[in-house]
């Protein structure tokens, strides 16, 4: 999240309107209640019944479905915040939709940010893990969201490297489908992300970090190509791969070249949706679409 959803002097970071834009988050969730709710069983009570015998001394239950405590302390963190997230509401949609459709699912975050409340909420029942650099950060964060799954991750790479790196991403090393723990291709991040992450087919990701925008931030060259290649190397199905800030040289060039035009299948604003088929369940496929 580009310390994108870190408190930065930019005025790119921050909303012009955070109340407008609360506001549109409370409804975005509110939506998805609705339509989780919709979705149960009818043999379900999707309200309180009755209190038929209202004496406390009552020995019969009154039970009801209710918010879980995260989604409660989520829709109060927004609410009541003047610092919201980077993306817009529009882009926000574009991840939205497929998580409508997937969710409960596993969903990967390169990045932690005031945001990420929100992609575990929108998840709820699945499993969400975000990727951050800075150590310091993690701990503001999980001081208020001490449920976030969240990893450490270093990255040995700047943006000045970027040429460099997408010229070795033309080698033939790096159009092999394999484990990125395994592959030979110097953009793979092979050591940086604990196995459990490498262990799980992921049915989302999201590639909203490490920082990009000067030259000696890392750059996010090797996540962007890392995230197609986890894609590609799962058993069966379609990896939803989403990519931040796609108004930047870096973000857009690696985007199109490791995750391909082909796969591309929806773009608003500063964010590129991209749909990744395992290679692995049709031998023969060419990295990217002919």
């Amino acid at each position: 999240m580009m310390r994108t959803n870190k408190p930065s002097n930019s005025n790119s970071i921050f909303a012009v309107k955070p109340i407008l834009l609360a506001i549109s988050f409370l409804l975005v969730f509110i939506l998805v209640i609705l339509l989780r709710s919709s979705s149960l069983p009818t043999t379900k009570p999707l309200s309180c019944p009755p209190i038929t015998n209202p004496l406390p001394d009552s020995s019969s239950s009154h039970t009801c479905n209710k918010l879980s405590l995260a989604t409660a302390e989520t829709l109060v963190h927004y609410v009541t915040s003047n610092i919201t997230p980077q993306q817009t509401f529009k882009e926000i949609s574009v991840s939205l939709r497929v998580l409508n459709k997937k969710a409960p699912c596993n969903f990967l975050v390169f990045g932690l940010g005031y945001d990420s409340p929100m992609w575990a909420t929108l998840n709820h029942g699945g499993r969400t893990v975000f990727l951050e650099e800075d150590k310091s950060w993690i701990q503001q964060i999980q001081s208020k969201f001490p449920d976030l799954e969240t990893y450490h991750v270093v990255y040995d790479t700047k943006v000045t490297h970027a040429s460099d790196l997408m010229e070795i991403g033309k080698r033939e090393e790096c159009k092999v489908v394999e484990d990125p723990r395994v592959s030979k291709c110097e953009l793979s991040m092979k050591r940086n992300l604990p196995d459990e992450v490498y262990d799980v087919e992921w049915d989302l990701i999201m590639v909203d970090a490490p920082t990009g925008y000067h030259d000696g931030a890392p750059g996010r060259m090797k996540a962007i190509y890392t995230a197609g290649l986890m894609g590609r190397n799962r058993a069966e199905g379609e990896t939803d791969v989403f990519v931040h800030d796609v108004n930047r040289e870096v973000e857009d060039k690696f985007s199109k070249t490791f995750l391909c035009d082909g796969y591309l299948s929806e773009e608003e604003g500063r964010l590129r949706h991209f749909v990744i088929p395992s290679h692995r369940a049709r031998s023969g496929r060419p990295f990217c679409p002919l």
